[in-house]
């Protein structure tokens, strides 16, 4: 009975002596997986792929080219749609001037109507010299309300055109796909000669320098954590490392605790998650990766040497 006494003794000595110490007061902890803001890049075009620059896992930069697309199609009808745009340009000028000709005339035969009306009264013209310049100017007001009506069609046929080729334009220079920000492509969704289609998936895009962590706390702690907090995090693949990082987010609704979360209170079944917002200038840290996270809650406490993760 000794011995077992002894041996069970010792095993909880053991015990005591290998686990994690306490958590520093003052520090709260949680862990989760690095995340990224994912930016999916679609065609929004039809076209073959005539050139690419996507590697996976490398850095471009921002308005550098991704993909180009083949455009002569669109090149030809954007062609087309500019000489049409050309010719009822030149037919609305010929209206134009055709209409300051009648104006003139329509001028001429109003006084001429004018005078010859005065002129009859008098009894110095005849009926028919009367009725003569009548029909004269009404042909004249005739041409100028059908020359106005075309002058106002032609302008909005021309209208219409330039809009048509406006449109094949900005179709053309979307088949040059640039990154809209500096970032690190994640996935590729294409290669070179493949035909895209409108929404196909060209690549996804996320920037490394705005990684996130998205830990989460027990209800009873969670009022101690504050915007802008000072935290800090750390992976396992560089254990002898901490990251700076902030509070960036504070859910405002708990939740219950996500099954791919390890929290070290198996009995809390209500958390808030917190949004951490990661230093990664240098590029260390990747979206997936687990981490361990401490956030300073009490700023008369300093950071200790070395940060544990609590029982």
């Amino acid at each position: 009975m000794l011995v077992v006494v002894l041996i069970a003794a010792g095993s909880y000595a053991f015990y005591i002596y290998t686990l994690p110490p306490e958590l520093d007061e003052g520090f709260l902890y949680g862990n989760g997986h690095v995340e990224g803001t994912e930016v999916n890049i679609s065609a929004e075009v039809t076209g073959r792929v005539l050139k690419t620059n996507l590697v996976e896992g490398a850095t471009v930069e921002q308005d550098s080219l991704l993909v180009a697309l083949d455009t002569r199609e669109n090149i030809a009808r954007l062609a087309i749609a500019k000489a049409n745009v050309d010719a009822l340009k030149i037919e609305q000028q010929r209206f134009v001037e055709d209409l300051a000709t009648w104006r003139e005339l329509l001028a001429t035969a109003k006084r001429d109507l004018k005078r010859y009306t005065e002129l009859r009264e008098k009894g110095i013209v005849t009926i028919q010299k009367l009725d003569q310049i009548t029909n004269v100017h009404r042909e004249a007001l005739g041409k100028v309300r059908a020359l106005n009506a075309q002058v106002g069609e032609t302008k909005a046929r021309t209208t219409v055109a330039e809009r048509e080729a406006e449109l094949l334009q900005i179709d053309t220079d979307k088949a040059s796909i640039y990154s809209p920000m500096k970032a690190t492509v994640l996935a590729k969704g294409i290669e070179l000669g493949e035909l895209a289609v409108r929404e196909t998936l060209v690549a996804v895009l996320v920037d490394m320098e705005d990684l996130e962590l998205k830990v989460y706390l027990p209800e009873k702690v969670i009022g101690k954590v504050k915007l802008d907090a000072p935290c800090k995090v750390q992976v396992s693949a560089f254990e002898d490392r901490y990251f700076d990082c902030r509070v960036k987010r504070v859910d405002q609704h708990a939740q219950f605790t996500p099954r791919d979360i390890n929290m070290p209170e198996e009995r809390v079944r209500m958390v808030f998650g917190v949004v951490l917002a990661l230093a990664n200038s240098d590029g260390f840290l990747k979206p997936g990766m687990p981490a361990d996270s401490w956030i300073q809650w009490d700023e008369g406490k300093a950071w200790p040497d070395k940060l544990v993760v609590p029982r």
